[in-house]
């Protein structure tokens, strides 16, 4: 008696998963670009502000508000001033300078830090620093302070130990907190979802620490954000 053939198995069908596409990196006209953005963004506010108030200057009808638009356009100055000096150290070439007082560098980063809720606490033990070490400073400043957005304390500290200068910026307070984006762009990595406004200035961060040699790094815990950097002086 023959014996019935064996029926073949059913073919195993699986789904191909996708492998995760990583997003390209940004050309250097991209960056440049994002940078420009970035820059226009911080100075159009206090900007539009003078306007405003010169507009409430020249209104006949509104001759009763002329305290007000005087105060509104001395804030929105001094704001602007602040905006345009620290952005041509920490963003910009400042001539043709290769070293920088700290003492002024802590001025540029306290001015800023007068027209946002967060504190500054500022202790930077050396005297005068690089490029590099100059634009850190300053910009993990101001991510510290923009880390904070109801108050609290950013704490700028440096020491040099001979070839680096180590860098230590804590950002603490209620609801500290530091965007995916801003990660992303300190450790170089492409803009994925998120505002290119906040992920460029830290991939411009990581872009001129790479090229000096150094490195930085970002933590983040229940209301504490945590920059470090090292720089080669």
């Amino acid at each position: 008696m023959t014996e019935p053939a064996e029926t073949p198995p059913e073919p195993v069908v699986t789904e191909a998963v996708p492998e995760a596409v990583t997003p390209p990196q940004p050309r250097t006209a991209e960056v440049a670009a994002f940078l420009a953005a970035r820059m226009c963004h911080d100075f159009i506010s206090p900007a539009s502000a003078i306007v405003s108030g010169l507009d409430l200057l020249d209104d006949p009808s509104a001759q009763d508000m002329r305290e007000d638009a005087m105060s509104l356009i001395a804030s929105s100055a001094r704001k602007l001033a602040d905006l345009l000096s620290f952005t041509r150290v920490a963003f910009g070439a400042s001539a043709s300078a290769e070293t920088f007082d700290v003492r002024e560098l802590g001025k540029l980063a306290t001015d800023i830090f007068t027209h946002i809720r967060a504190e500054l606490d500022w202790q930077v033990e050396t005297d005068a620093v690089n490029k590099p070490a100059a634009r850190t400073l300053l910009n993990l400043a101001q991510l510290a302070g923009a880390a904070l957005p109801i108050g609290g304390v950013a704490k700028v500290r440096a020491v040099a130990d001979g070839t680096n200068l180590a860098i230590s910026v804590e950002a603490e307070g209620t609801r500290a907190r530091l965007r995916p984006e801003i990660l992303a762009g300190l450790k170089g990595e492409a803009l994925g979802e998120g505002l290119h406004g906040h992920w460029v200035q830290a991939y411009y961060v990581h872009l001129f620490l790479t090229d000096a040699g150094g490195r930085v790094f970002a933590d983040v815990t229940d209301d504490k954000v945590t920059f470090a950097a090292v720089v080669p002086i």
